[in-house]
């Protein structure tokens, strides 16, 4: 079975018992359940290659949330946005010139609950290998590339923990060369990677 045909299995039902995912940062009574949480989406946009890859982002440093951090293209849903899976594309295209058209999606997965407010759903696609890709100055600082398999190895997810606010917060992190992914995005690449490695 190929690797994007996984990838649609693995998003479709519900996990069985075992698989644990991530819901939150850390755990959920770090959020305000008083809190309506804002919808967003991001796109886990995946190269149609014999070798598929991930297209990551990094924030321009100058953002006033999550600045310099990598980071799906992705954003908050607009009211014109007709679901979450329409504001994935667009936000994909405004941040990175990724043409909506060149998707072909595979589902969502997931979703993730933030401190921040937002409650983020993942979005799945396939797209051709080496589109040109724009970024959007005042967001996006590089575009690049990880190797799927890489992403997808548990081998790679590095739990760590910080001190924050008076407690012990634990996250993960995925370092690939120079880059380091944590926070929200390692997140939803862990909780992907499990329902990946159930779907097997």
């Amino acid at each position: 079975m190929s690797v994007t045909a996984r990838l649609k299995e693995a998003l479709q039902g519900t996990s069985p018992d075992h698989v644990i995912l991530l819901s939150g940062d850390d755990s959920d009574d770090l959020i305000d359940p008083n809190t309506a949480l804002v919808d967003a989406a991001v796109l886990v946009a995946v190269t149609d290659r014999a070798s598929p890859g991930v297209i990551l982002t990094q924030r321009t440093r100058t953002l006033r949330n999550h600045a310099g951090q990598i980071a799906f293209p992705g954003g908050r849903k607009d009211d014109s946005d007709t679901d979450l899976i329409a504001a994935a594309l667009r936000e994909a295209h405004e941040e990175i010139a990724l043409p909506p058209a060149k998707v072909e999606i595979l589902g969502i997965t997931d979703r993730y609950r933030t401190t921040s407010g937002f409650q983020v759903t993942p979005v799945v696609g396939v797209i051709p290998p080496d589109l040109s890709f724009r970024p959007e100055p005042g967001e996006v600082e590089d575009i690049f590339e990880v190797p799927l398999d890489f992403l997808l190895d548990s081998a790679n997810h590095l739990e760590s923990h910080v001190e924050w606010q008076g407690r012990e917060r634990h996250y993960y992190e995925i370092f690939w060369q120079d880059r380091r992914i944590w926070g929200a995005t390692a997140a939803m690449i862990v909780n992907l990677a499990r329902r990946f490695a159930w779907a097997a």
